[in-house]
């Protein structure tokens, strides 16, 4: 499996989610513990509200960050994507809400996987900014 430098996939390959629910636009970097995504927040985007991404919005980009993880080591290994749902979120701290335009990069850090179930510590700046951060579980289906 290649980690690190990741291979270019068009990012709808690697989610389980479409159009308007698509909140990751390019996967940076992937190894077994980091992952990073890339982000532009644009106006007409489902969780855009008054010129800046909602915390949903946030939130969502740290659940598909985990999806597009999920997804790249899955067809890295030539297995299909597979659905996920996000088991919990803790300490969610929102900072700040991107405006439009801005790029945003989201990182998760895998803290522990076992039965299905990935933990991970999850972080989202835009620039230097740190926009939110806090805890995921995701389950996979």
């Amino acid at each position: 499996m290649n980690f690190g430098m990741v291979q270019e996939y068009d990012i709808l390959t690697l989610l389980p989610q479409r159009p308007p629910m698509v909140m990751v636009d390019r996967l940076l970097h992937c190894d077994p513990v980091v992952t990073q995504t890339e982000f532009t927040v644009r106006n007409d985007n489902i969780m855009v509200e008054d010129g800046k991404l909602s915390a949903c919005g946030l939130i969502e980009n740290i659940a598909q960050t985990c999806a597009a993880r999920m997804g790249y080591i899955n067809l890295s290994s030539g297995k299909d994507v597979r659905v996920g749902v996000v088991g919990a979120l803790r300490d969610i701290e929102i900072h700040a809400l991107p405006p439009v335009g801005s790029t945003i990069v989201t990182s998760i850090e895998v803290s522990e996987e076992v039965f299905g179930m990935t933990l991970a510590k999850a972080s989202s700046h835009c620039g230097d900014t740190l926009l939110c951060d806090g805890t995921i579980k995701i389950a996979l289906l």
